[in-house]
C-alpha cells in the first residue's frame, strides 16, 4: 500500500538498500537534489529507477527548480534561471509584462523537467517578505506586495502546468514575515490575524485552486501559540477553511531544525495536525526508516487529493518553439541570472 511520504535518495544511482527500502515503504513520491544530478541521461535513469522501485509510472518526482540560488539543475547541461525578484525588475515594475516573463520562464523550466521525467516543481514561492525579515526568502519572492506575488505566482503555476509539471505553492500560510531561517531555528510570528489575513495569506488564497501546497515551519501566535503551522491542527484548519485550499498539503522537510522531537515525533505530529503527506529530503537511510515507521497509508480524502493532483498533469505539453522561446526569455532577462546574496536553501541537511 502506498504510504503518505516523499523521500530523497543519497546519490546519482539507487543502492540496493535504497531500492529494497522504497519497494517496502512504497512512498507516494520522491525528491531530487543537486547530489542526485550528474547528467541528463543519469537523471532520467534515476527517475525511472525510483518509479520502478515502487511500481508506479506516475509516482511524483519533485525538485526545487526556482532559479537564482535555488536551482538543482544547472550548467553545463541546463540553463541558469533568475530568482523570482528579477522578473518584475526586468519588466521595470510592469506587472503585466512580468506575468508574461514569469509564465515563459516557468514553461521553459517545465520543458527541462518534463524531458527528464520529473513531474513536480516546488514552485512558486508565494511568501511576501517584510522589512527586516530573514533573507531565507529574500529575492526568491516575486515582489514585496501580496497582490503582485499572487499574480506572478499564478503565472508560474500556469507555465508549469502547460508544460506537464505540477506546481507546489509554498510556504503556506506564509514565510515572508519570519525573522529566522526555519532550516536552523523556529521562527515565531506575533502579527495579529487581521494583518496576516490582509497581507501574508493573500497570495495563497488567490492560488487556492492549485493541486499541491507545502507548509511553513513557522509559529503564528495568532493561530497557535505553541506549534508551527506544519504540526498545528489550527494551522492546517486555517489553510483549509480561511485560505480555501482543498488540494494536497505536504510538510516542508521534516529534518529542518525548526521542528522539535525525533523524526518519528515530527511525522506523527504532522499527520495528527492534518497534513496529507510528509516530506523527508536528505536521503539518510536511518532517518528515512524512522520516518517510515510513523507514516500512515495514503488513504481516504488524502488519497483522493493525491489522485486529483496527478489528474492535473496534461497528457501532452503545450506546443512551444523551445529555441525561440529561450532566446526571447534570455534577451528579456539578460544580466539577471545570478542569484542575489543570501543563503543557499535546502542542501545543508543533505549528504554531498
Amino acid at each position: 500500500m502506498t504510504t503518505a511520504a516523499i523521500f530523497g535518495c543519497a546519490g546519482y544511482r539507487l543502492s540496493a538498500e535504497e531500492r529494497a527500502f522504497f519497494a517496502d515503504a512504497d512512498p507516494w513520491g520522491f525528491i531530487l537534489f543537486r547530489r542526485n544530478v550528474e547528467s541528463p541521461d543519469q537523471v532520467r535513469a534515476l527517475v525511472q529507477d525510483l518509479r520502478g522501485a515502487v511500481g508506479r509510472d506516475d509516482a511524483p518526482v519533485l525538485i526545487d527548480q526556482e532559479g537564482g540560488r535555488v536551482q538543482r539543475l544547472g550548467p553545463p547541461f541546463w540553463p541558469k534561471y533568475p530568482p523570482g525578484a528579477a522578473y518584475l525588475q526586468a519588466a521595470q515594475g510592469d506587472v503585466f509584462k512580468a506575468r508574461e516573463l514569469v509564465r515563459l520562464g516557468a514553461r521553459l523550466i517545465a520543458q527541462d523537467l518534463y524531458d527528464l521525467g520529473i513531474n513536480v516543481d516546488c514552485v512558486p514561492v508565494l511568501d511576501v517578505p517584510v522589512p527586516g525579515a530573514h533573507d531565507i526568502i529574500g529575492d526568491r519572492a516575486y515582489a514585496r506586495d501580496p497582490q503582485t506575488v499572487a499574480q506572478l505566482g499564478r503565472a508560474a503555476c500556469e507555465g508549469l502546468l502547460a508544460g506537464g509539471v505540477l506546481p507546489i505553492i509554498k510556504h503556506i500560510p506564509g514565510h515572508g514575515r519570519a525573522f529566522a531561517d526555519s532550516h536552523h531555528d523556529l521562527p515565531v510570528v506575533e502579527t495579529p490575524l487581521a494583518e496576516l489575513d490582509a497581507w501574508d495569506f493573500v497570495p495563497f488564497r488567490a492560488n487556492s485552486d492549485m493541486p499541491l501546497a507545502m507548509t511553513a515551519h513557522v509559529v503564528f501566535t495568532a493561530v497557535d501559540g505553541d506549534a508551527p503551522a506544519t504540526t498545528s491542527k489550527a494551522g492546517i484548519r486555517l489553510m483549509r477553511e480561511r485560505l480555501g485550499f482543498n488540494g494536497l498539503i505536504m510538510t516542508d522537510d521534516l529534518s529542518m531544525q525548526a521542528l522539535s522531537g525525533t523524526l518519528k515525533d515530527r511525522a506523527e505530529a504532522s499527520f495528527k495536525a492534518g497534513n496529507d503527506v510528509v516530506l523527508h529530503c536528505n536521503g539518510k537511510m536511518d532517518e528515512m526508516i524512522e520516518v517510515a515507521s510513523a507514516t500512515k497509508t495514503l488513504g481516504g480524502i488524502a488519497a483522493r487529493r493525491a489522485e486529483v493532483a496527478l489528474q492535473r498533469l496534461v497528457r501532452s505539453p503545450e506546443p512551444l518553439d523551445i529555441d525561440a522561446a529561450r532566446a526571447r526569455f534570455t534577451a528579456a532577462l539578460e544580466g539577471r541570472f545570478e542569484a542575489a546574496r543570501g543563503p543557499d536553501v535546502g542542501e545543508a541537511q543533505a549528504p554531498a
